[in-house]
């Protein structure tokens, strides 16, 4: 037995008992790492309060919206499915703001408008958006949010910038002034301001759109009560890693905050919306080894998992790395990406079962497999790989090959195994066929 890092009460005697219980590959999280995670973001400084939500669209799964909606979090919506599904999941249209990309039509602006009756938050992301919800905005008196685009992103990847002139997401700065002469004529105000420039900003450029933001504000909107920073903020995967310095970043914030006070008398509450920062660190992917091949004297040395880019894509997307943590049959740790467990490393790729050669967990920039130091596993052995929390079960290929979604299992506080999702059949992936 061995704990995996010094972050997870999940150990490796929990895997195995998991992973024969249920049978490889599943996802596993840990209720306590996400609990205090989401404790840490409340002690983060503010000046006049703050609002913490979940961005839903990093892990959707019902129990984990539960469990982090009983600790205050708010939701981050992406689309008119995730309200439904965190309305479902037991929280109220009031804690929940969209931010969209789509633009409701027919029936869907029918459901649009009886959730914002009920207090759904709507974040409108475009003028046509703004023009379409317009009317009945007005009629019924409600706030709108705003996402302004600024013009300036940042990420830990090209497609992680939400900011710059490569994205669309929200209303341009050179398009404001003619949605608020839009809302003026509909008598609609906006009384929440919102950027977010992409994910795993660095901090200075987290800093950056704050400065953006607040000058934003106070150009263009006097009625906002509400400035939200978006989320993205930067965690560690890996040991070499550094996670956002959430005390330093909110120290910032307040300070900027407390001076636009000074300067014009309004106090404004603070919002940020993280995903990733809650749930990254609290899930693992559990595989076996099915196979063990090698390209010749001069090749490289493949471990062939039960589970791959199905279940954790990023690595393909964004040429991500992840923690292994190698796990023999009897629950001993043989090897951790946070311990020196063992010398007896050697170099291993470790790829999936897809018929697909980006179906590996160690693709570098260039899309060139890359290997990393495990213990060498006999088949049959359990790998973990970490940091999967956050947009995988969400965002992966889970079909790909008529492959089935993976079960997914919660190590409750109380050191209780569970099943939060069942795993998928084939009659369930073949059922909407006509």
């Amino acid at each position: 037995m061995g704990q995996l890092n010094n972050f997870s009460s999940i150990d490796s005697n929990v895997i195995k008992i998991a992973a024969e219980q249920f049978g490889t590959p599943f996802y596993l999280y840990d209720e306590n790492t996400i609990v205090n995670k989401c404790k840490s973001l409340f002690a983060m400084p503010n000046a006049y309060g703050i609002t913490v939500r979940y961005a839903m669209k990093a892990n959707s799964t019902k129990a984990l919206l539960a469990i982090i909606h009983n600790q205050g979090l708010k939701i981050d919506a992406s689309s008119m499915n995730e309200v439904r599904r965190a309305h479902i999941a037991g929280i109220s249209y009031e804690d929940i703001i969209l931010t969209t990309q789509e633009v409701p039509l027919n029936r869907e602006m029918q459901a649009l408008k009886d959730m914002i009756s009920q207090g759904l938050k709507y974040n409108v992301c475009s003028l046509q958006q703004l023009y379409n919800i317009g009317d009945f905005a007005g009629n019924i008196n409600v706030a709108l949010a705003i996402r302004i685009h600024p013009g300036v992103g940042s990420g830990e990847s090209a497609t992680r910038n939400t900011g710059d002139k490569y994205s669309c997401f929200g209303i341009h700065l050179s398009d404001i002034e003619q949605a608020l002469v839009y809302a003026k004529s509909k008598s609609i105000i906006f009384d929440h301001v919102h950027i977010h420039i992409g994910s795993g900003a660095a901090p200075d450029i987290w800093q950056n759109n704050i400065d953006l933001e607040m000058s934003i504000i106070e150009k263009y909107f006097p009625d906002a009560q509400v400035v939200s920073f978006g989320g993205g903020l930067r965690e560690a995967r890996m040991s070499n890693e550094n996670p956002a310095d959430i005390n330093e970043l909110g120290c910032y914030a307040k300070e900027k905050i407390e001076q636009f006070y000074q300067r014009t008398s309004r106090k404004l509450g603070m919002e940020i919306e993280p995903g990733n920062y809650v749930v990254a660190n609290a899930g693992y992917v559990i595989t076996s080894v099915i196979d063990k091949k090698k390209t010749g004297n001069y090749g490289l040395n493949f471990l062939v998992l039960d589970g791959g880019m199905e279940l954790n894509a990023r690595p393909l997307l964004y040429a991500s790395q992840h923690p292994f943590y190698v796990i023999s049959k009897n629950g001993d740790l043989l090897s951790s990406e946070f311990d020196e467990v063992t010398t007896n490393k050697f170099q291993a790729v470790l790829v999936g079962r897809c018929c697909e050669s980006g179906d590996s967990q160690c693709l570098n920039a260039e899309g060139l497999n890359t290997p990393r130091k495990v213990a060498e596993p006999e088949i049959g052995d359990y790998i973990a790989i970490g940091g999967t929390g956050a947009y995988c079960s969400t965002m992966s290929p889970m079909n790909y090959n008529s492959h089935v979604q993976a079960s997914e299992i919660l190590f409750t506080s109380d050191h209780k195994l569970i099943e939060i999702r069942s795993k998928q059949t084939l009659e369930q992936l073949i059922e909407n066929e006509v």
